[in-house]
This record gives C-alpha cells, sequence and structure tokens, in this order.
C-alpha cells in the first residue's frame, strides 16, 4: 500500500532563542517514521514555524511531544513579536498531503486535543470547528495572548461564539499564563508566503496588504458606522509587518487556496500596488513548505521556454519571485513531495 502522508505545522512562539528552538526541535528529530521537514525562526515575528510529516499516528505522537517540550521552554510572559499569536503553541494545523488523507488529519487532531484535554487551553479550528464562525483562525486570534485572561474570565469580547474555548482547565492560573492558548486545526495545504516592500516603516506595503487581502478595508466614519470594501484577491488573508532587522518591510499573506491565488499573482500585484506609491519590492519569501505544482504554475509564468521540465521550472520560479533574496531556498527541502520523498520515501 502506498503511504498515507500528512503534515503537521506547529507553529512555536519562539525566534529569537535559538538554543530555546534547538531543544524543542531535538525532541521529535528521532522519532521512528517522523521526518522534520523544515524548522524556520522569525526573530522579527519572534516565531518559528516546524513542519513535521509522516503517517497519522507518529505525527500525532509527535505533535504532542513537541507541545509538551514547547509549555517547557517558552514562558508566554516574557514574549513579544510581530505576529498575531495566542499561546508558546500557537497554531498546530494538521495538512492532508496524499490523496485521501483528511480523515486521518481529523484523527491525529484528535487523539492530540484529547490527551491535553483539561491541561492546555484550546481552541479548534478549520475543518474541526464547532461552527463557521470559529473556524477561522483569524477568528480565533482576535485579543492575542494579552487579551486572553479577560476572554476567559468574562471581560469584554464582541463575538460569544469564539469566546471560550473548546477544552480547558476552567480556571485561570499559573499554566494557562505562562502556554497561552493553543488552536488545533485541519485544513488544506496553505502557503505562507511574504513579499519583501523596500521601506523601513509599513506604508506602501500596508495599503498593499489591505487592497489585496480578501477581506479588504473598513472604512469608519465619526458616528462609528462601517462600509467594508473587499479585496482583491480570493482565499488570501494579508498584512504590513516591519522586519527591523532587515531595514524591509513585508506583506505577510497566507495564501489559503494556491490553485485561487497563486503566488504569482499576489507577488505580480503587490509589485505593481507598491510602485504606485514609488515603492519597490525586493523578492519574496516562502515560511515552512510549498507544494510542487503551487511552484511549477509560478515558474510557467516566468519563463518562455515551452518545453521547460520541472526543475527548469521551478528555477523559473525561484528567480521570478526572487525566492532567494533574504536567505538561500533549496527546493529540495522546501517542496513538500520532494522533501518527504528524500527523508520517508
Amino acid at each position: 500500500m502506498a503511504p498515507r502522508w500528512i503534515e503537521c505545522v506547529p507553529n512555536i512562539s519562539e525566534g529569537q532563542d535559538l538554543s530555546i528552538v534547538d531543544t524543542i526541535v531535538s525532541s521529535i528529530s528521532e522519532l521512528e517514521g517522523v521526518a522534520v521537514l523544515g524548522a524556520e525562526p522569525d526573530p522579527d515575528y519572534n516565531r518559528t514555524v516546524i513542519t513535521i510529516a509522516g503517517e497519522y499516528l507518529a505525527v500525532a505522537k509527535a505533535a504532542i511531544i513537541l507541545i509538551e517540550s514547547t509549555a517547557l521552554n517558552i514562558d508566554m510572559r516574557q514574549h513579544t513579536g510581530n505576529h498575531p499569536r495566542m499561546g508558546a503553541v500557537d497554531v498546530c494545523p494538521f495538512v492532508p498531503i496524499s490523496s485521501g488523507t483528511e480523515a486521518d488529519c481529523i484523527l491525529a487532531s484528535n487523539i492530540v486535543s484529547d490527551h491535553f484535554k483539561g491541561s492546555i487551553t484550546i481552541y479548534k479550528y478549520g475543518l474541526i470547528a464547532s461552527n463557521q464562525d470559529r473556524a477561522s483562525l483569524a477568528n480565533l486570534r482576535k485579543g492575542q495572548y494579552e487579551g486572553l485572561k479577560s476572554r476567559l474570565t468574562g471581560g469584554e469580547w464582541t463575538d460569544e461564539s469564539t469566546r471560550m474555548p473548546d477544552s480547558w482547565s476552567g480556571v485561570w492560573g499559573e499554566s494557562e499564563e505562562r502556554f497561552g492558548a493553543l488552536s488545533i486545526g485541519v485544513r488544506p495545504v496553505l502557503i505562507a508566503y511574504n513579499v519583501n516592500v523596500d521601506e523601513p516603516v509599513p506604508v506602501a506595503s500596508k495599503a498593499a496588504g489591505s487592497i489585496i487581502r480578501t477581506s479588504g478595508r473598513v472604512i469608519t466614519n465619526s458616528r462609528g458606522e462601517k462600509l467594508r470594501f473587499n479585496g482583491m484577491l480570493s482565499s488570501v488573508q494579508g498584512m504590513a509587518v516591519p522586519l527591523p532587522n532587515h531595514g524591509i518591510c513585508q506583506v505577510s499573506m497566507n495564501l489559503q487556496d494556491y490553485r485561487m491565488t497563486p503566488m504569482h499573482h499576489a507577488f505580480e500585484l503587490i509589485e505593481s500596488i507598491c510602485g504606485d506609491h514609488g515603492v519597490s519590492v525586493k523578492g519574496s519569501e516562502l515560511v515552512g513548505l510549498v507544494p510542487l505544482q503551487a511552484i511549477l504554475d509560478s515558474g510557467a509564468w516566468y519563463t518562455d521556454d515551452e518545453d521547460a521540465d520541472d526543475d527548469d521550472l521551478v528555477q523559473a520560479a525561484i528567480m521570478g519571485l526572487g525566492l532567494d533574496t533574504l536567505d538561500e531556498f533549496n527546493p529540495e527541502g522546501r517542496i513538500i513531495e520532494w522533501a518527504i520523498e528524500r527523508k520517508l520515501g
């Protein structure tokens, strides 16, 4: 039988102290049946995206060990960063890779959720959300870590359907203070994709983010009345983020369906909007791994060679999108199918 590969992509709230990141990643690096495909710390976001792959039982076990290690090594009371977050492990999505593995991802998410029931505050999102309002990670993450205590102890909250977690201890105490909350979900392949904008303060990048993201912009008048104007791209979350370590900004995006909005669509549109503001872009970056087809689609846009093979298209995408502008982009380790085949095939 063909392997039934799934991914788990936990995001931990530490991207500056690499000794902590290494300790957490090392806790799962030797587990049988699990490949650690990537661990990408970002000091500006103070966040590390870790990608694990394997079959569902092994991946669920790895996720449990990683969450336990993170709880021991990260204290949210000390955390600051530019990326929205609720907890030490902020989000832990399970993602089907092999055909027909969505049910495997749901099983893995339930194993992890049940293991921590009552000991860690857990919100469920995506395909395992209890209702549609809770399916969106952005909806659950409102208020972030700093607003969590008030949220769970009866403070002001705008939407009661998203206030309470799916499971928690029921009492705000030392453990909740230290760890915060964890969002566990099942979702399709999502591409975390950032376009680099050559400005130290987010002006053009802020405009671009609000124009391209699906949710668009909200305009409020003096009476507090609101108008929402939808964005230009489908299935895209986006916002402007400064990167002081690089002296630039980014339009940080989640491409929730790369078939509807490929990477080159987002890149070209942001470059055009920023150009209207007299600001240039300096390539882009992927956070985590990317499906082969997404790279091939963008490569086809940037090459004139009708006979280009997969390797040619990958190189065209890397050059056209500037994926190696901030760091080297190694396709063998960053393309999901190639990385899994190399480590577990």
